[in-house]
């Protein structure tokens, strides 16, 4: 009852001796001794006692035992009994029993090492109404609560209730294995309806507090139904209790059935000397499929499988290809996943050493990683990101840092080439060799559920009669539709939602446009000569020296030898051509050391002379062009990066009209036509002459016609070089322009402004024309070192394009002499 320790005092009724212990009987007087009006009060734990009931207690808190033997020793056998509200509480005051309790007579007391044993049987309710102490015990004024006699004309009601609650009871008897079937004579055995019901009451296994309410309710008829409402809902739960056993012994049965028939079957094949590895081999992999924790609907397809391939002989064409089956989904991470690191300061440093710059993606990442930090439950959405930019700027490297920040697994597929729809969603299983798609072979071979998984060249998907593979990504792209991504080779739904997936592209016009829609495009420009040189300080070069068998203090490289190797022997927008000049430069290096030097090796300009030849690059591209009338210079994003376009014009006598040359597409030939339409429209504005058309052929080319070019960009160069051919005005020079044109002369925004601004400044550029709504571009994306050394004009109307672009027309000199 209770565990406070029980000191052991001289006069204790017990022989330390012998260890036995003492007995006394207290004799009875009378059935129901007279309540005084003053009682000692012992808390009760999750106990409560009715009048007419006999039941055994233990007492072993001090205070308590203190109670018990003055209650003994002054002759008092009368104490009472209140359930404690909390029964955790050690030393309990009036507060912390109830109001209502029962009078209790000692019949019997038993002094133990540990406690006092006590046989009490109750006599009366009693409600407290004044607390006279609490210290060493609780005493208290009391008023005794006599049981009320039934009125008369409601002993037929009151005797309904007493046959409900006896058939309830009797019911709980039969459904729990506690009451003990003994019970079942008790409604009969007792006459009298209010004793019935408290023992009934007694007996049940309610809660304390239910029981107090029965303690406490004193009119019959209102405690029969409050017994007849508790007994129901102990029924109900019984009977549950009940139906849930049944079927798990039922469940149980069947499976100690099967475990029993699979023994003796084994035992059988033993003495028939038929016994085999196959079933030891099957009995294995039912194991496996037990323990995979695959999902309901893949354990379902699973198990048919598995009871098919035990049927079958395993000379059977189709044993393989169930077998097969049963291997790939006993494979695949159903719920094996790696934790996150979200520690934003370490993923920080990890990405900050892996990559210089990139900041943008930088911060991309680390906010996913803050959303996995802050929310703890819940579904989180991952990104679908896309990392579009040049060859050599790092996309893929950077999915390799980033699945090393976030402690994931790496995963890489690339899409370059794939026209088969089967290599996204799997081969159906119709023959020997079908398989799982990219996807899923994938993520068998990250062994999570939850790697990062890279696409790569998602914009060289192609498709023919064999399905369109964009449109099979469409599903695995997509958040909402992921998480039951259904192979047709495994035929279940698996959830691709925990998959960081990350896709990479070095043009998005040839993505489609829905599959473009499902991610977030991240767009990576060139690099700029100081990024390239940090870069190659920092990874390219110990990267290269290691690959060489090369240490670093064997070889050393100065930051303008690499500037030298950047500015004259590259022009690219990212850096695998950097790479590849400096391992040729490390490779002479060990060369030399294999030959037998020993002394430092520095790298200078004659060293990579020697080894690389003469600078390729001398001059930059503006200053190799000698810019005539007719001649201006434009900016263009490829999928290599940016790149200046000269546009040349000339005017000859002819009928023809316009002609475009240069291999350009229809989007260039457009801008053409509208630039000349607008130069006609304002010839007078212009000062040329309004006819100049009806007996001319102007020609427009743009160089290096073997490679096609297109784009919406070119409208103000193509004007500026017509109007600078019809006016004899030359551009300016070191000017380079970007911008498309309306035939009302407006200048609209265009696209991949960052490229085309480090394309200007490889190429020698100081000045650019650009629309005015490319403003923002330019001071968000382009690094200041960069816009410190051009000079930028924003412009909204071609007139502002030609006054910014053409040199004032030269007068001719007096006395027809020639500048010299």
């Amino acid at each position: 009852m209770a565990e406070v320790k029980l000191p052991i005092h001289e006069d204790d009724l017990i022989d330390i001796e012998t260890g036995e212990a003492h007995v006394e009987e207290i004799p009875e007087e009378d059935n129901k001794p007279d309540i005084p009006s003053e009682l000692n009060i012992l808390p009760l734990r999750d106990s409560v006692i009715y009048p007419m009931l006999i039941a055994p207690l233990s007492v072993a808190r001090e205070a308590s035992v203190q109670l018990i033997d003055e209650s003994i020793v002054g002759n008092n056998r009368v104490i009472g009994v209140v359930a404690q509200r909390k029964p955790q509480v050690e030393t309990p005051g009036f507060e912390d029993v109830y109001e209502y309790g029962c009078a209790v007579i000692i019949r019997t007391l038993v002094k133990m090492p540990d406690a006092v044993r006590l046989i009490v049987q109750g006599v009366s309710r009693f409600k407290i109404l004044e607390h006279i102490q609490e210290e060493p015990y609780l005493r208290a004024k009391i008023q005794v609560i006599d049981e009320p006699q039934p009125e008369p004309e409601k002993a037929e009601e009151i005797e309904a209730l007493r046959r409900s609650v006896a058939a309830l009871f009797e019911q709980a008897i039969r459904l729990s294995p506690q009451l003990p079937d003994e019970l079942r004579t008790l409604t009969q055995a007792v006459q009298e309806t209010n004793v019935m019901c408290d023992l009934v009451a007694a007996h049940m296994t309610l809660d304390v507090a239910d029981k107090q309410r029965v303690l406490e309710t004193v009119d019959l008829q209102d405690r029969l139904r409050l017994l007849l409402d508790l007994l129901s809902k102990e029924v109900r739960v019984l009977e549950l209790t009940s139906k849930v056993q049944s079927e798990v012994n039922t469940e149980l049965s069947k499976t100690q059935r099967e475990y029993y028939l699979r023994e003796q079957l084994k035992a059988i094949q033993r003495e028939l000397g038929e016994s085999d590895d196959r079933a030891e081999e099957l009995d294995e992999l039912r194991e496996k499929i037990d323990q995979a924790g695959m999902t309901t609907e893949a354990l379902r397809e699973v198990n048919r499988e598995y009871d098919r391939l035990r049927r079958m002989s395993p000379g059977a064409p189709e044993y393989t290809v169930a077998r097969t089956y049963i291997d790939w989904m006993l494979s695949l991470p159903w719920n094996v996943a790696t934790e996150d690191n979200v520690s934003l300061g370490s993923v920080k440093e990890i990405l900050d050493a892996d990559h210089y710059g990139l900041e943008k993606i930088k911060e991309r990442i680390i906010e996913f990683l803050a959303v996995r930090k802050v929310k703890k439950d819940g579904k989180i959405r991952q990104p679908i990101l896309c990392f579009s930019g040049p060859p050599g700027v790092g996309k893929t490297s950077l999915g390799r840092s980033i699945s090393h920040a976030m402690n994931r697994k790496f995963v890489r597929v690339s899409l370059g080439g794939m026209r088969d729809e089967a290599e996204i969603r799997g081969h159906r299983r119709t023959y020997i060799g079908a398989l799982p798609g990219q996807i899923i072979q994938g993520l068998r071979r990250a062994e999570s559920n939850n790697p990062v998984f890279m696409l790569d060249e998602i914009d060289k998907l192609g498709n023919d009669f064999r399905g369109d593979p964009s449109s099979a990504l469409l599903e695995v792209l997509d958040p909402e539709q992921n998480s039951t991504f259904r192979d047709h080779y495994i035929d279940t739904p698996f959830d691709l939602s925990r998959v960081f997936f990350i896709t990479t592209a070095n043009r998005l016009d040839t993505i489609p446009p829905p599959l473009q829609d499902r991610m977030e495009v991240i767009e990576l420009g060139g690099y700029t000569e100081e990024e390239k040189l940090e870069i190659a300080k920092r990874h390219l070069l110990p990267k290269q020296i290691e690959e060489h068998g090369l240490r670093p203090s064997q070889i050393a490289f100065k930051d303008e030898s690499i500037r030298i190797l950047i500015r004259f022997y590259t022009r690219e927008a990212g850096v695998r051509n950097l790479e590849r000049e400096i391992a040729s430069v490390v490779r002479k290096g060990t060369r030399l050391f294999a030959e037998g030097r020993d002394s430092k090796l520095t790298v200078n300009k004659r060293f990579i002379e020697s080894t690389l030849g003469a600078p390729r690059f001398l001059h930059d591209e503006v200053t190799e062009r000698d810019l005539t009338p007719g001649t201006a210079i434009g900016l263009a994003w490829t999928p290599v990066g940016g790149d200046v376009l000269f546009i040349e014009s000339a005017i000859m006598p002819g009928t023809k009209g316009l002609i475009v040359t240069g291999q350009v597409g229809d989007v260039m030939k457009e801008s053409v036509t509208a630039a000349l339409s607008y130069i006609r429209s304002n010839a007078a504005a212009l000062k040329i002459k309004p006819d100049f058309y009806e007996k001319a052929e102007v020609h427009v080319h743009v160089p290096a016609g073997a490679v096609p070019k297109d784009g919406p960009s070119a409208g103000v160069t193509m004007l500026t070089a017509m109007v600078s051919l019809l006016t004899g005005r030359k551009v300016r020079p070191r000017l380079a322009m970007t911008g498309e044109i309306t035939l009302s002369g407006q200048v609209l925004p265009v696209g991949g402004i960052k490229e085309k601004i480090l394309a200007a400044h490889r190429a020698g550029v100081q000045t650019l024309i650009l629309p005015e709504e490319n403003e923002k571009d330019y001071l968000e994306e382009v690094p200041i070192e960069i816009r410190n050394q051009l000079k930028a004009h924003f412009v909204k109307e071609a007139g502002q394009v030609l006054r910014l672009a053409l040199e004032p027309l030269q007068k001719p000199e007096p006395n027809g002499s020639k500048r010299r």
